[in-house]
């Protein structure tokens, strides 16, 4: 099949400026809601959109591990690449797609961590071999091979036991959302897209957007 052939219409349901909340992050928890009712697998996994200081953008997908009024959080290792250009431009982009509801959000926000106590209570709990794992892992650093990352884990789960703190290299981001824009797939591509975007005075002016 050609590529350019491959394509889908969307028509499961729409969206109106009159039926979202007023609150984006209540919209969200709607749309969250929906979609874990959907048995989407992965629901929580989101591409996360860094860049450097001068432009170069860079994306990768990440997990979703908490969202409330403050943000959306998700945990790394702060020395990785996405951690050293959040570093020097502490900006993102979250894009959720779920296929299955014909919906995509994007989210766009400044970055700061999360505090040491949720980084470290997040950490607690992960699954024992995951906390040793991000001891083994330098993370986006150039590895000689395979063979050498297990047995740095080998070597971390010997020398660690059971009771693993977290490294100090490790643990969560907040974005704060400034836009979050709901697009909810239609026909003829001329889809729903409803944006949010926080204002001066802490308002969210709500509008709709051109497919």
């Amino acid at each position: 099949m050609n590529i350019s052939d491959i394509r889908q219409d969307y028509s499961q349901q729409q969206l109106n400026e009159t039926d979202v909340s007023t609150d984006p992050i209540v919209q969200f928890g709607k749309w969250w809601d929906d979609a874990v009712k959907a048995g989407i697998s992965e629901v929580n996994a989101m591409t996360l959109a860094t860049s450097s200081p001068d432009g170069v953008p860079s994306a990768r997908i990440v997990l979703l591990k908490g969202y409330d009024h403050e943000g959306f959080v998700f945990f790394t290792n702060y020395e990785s690449f996405k951690g050293m250009q959040l570093a020097d431009n502490p900006r993102a982009a979250l894009v959720f797609f779920w296929k299955e509801l014909e919906r995509q959000i994007r989210i766009t926000g400044l970055v700061d961590k999360t505090t040491t106590a949720e980084s470290d209570a997040y950490y607690a709990s992960r699954p024992l071999t995951s906390r040793i794992g991000a001891w083994a892992s330098p993370q986006s650093k150039v590895i000689s091979s395979r063979q050498w990352l297990e047995d740095n884990e080998l070597r971390y789960a010997a020398s660690l036991g059971s009771n693993v703190s977290r490294p100090a290299d490790w643990g969560g981001y907040r974005v704060r959302p400034v836009t979050i824009e709901f697009w909810q797939g239609r026909e003829s591509r001329l889809h729903d897209r409803i944006q949010y975007s926080l204002q001066n005075n802490g308002e969210w002016n709500i509008e709709r957007l051109a497919p």
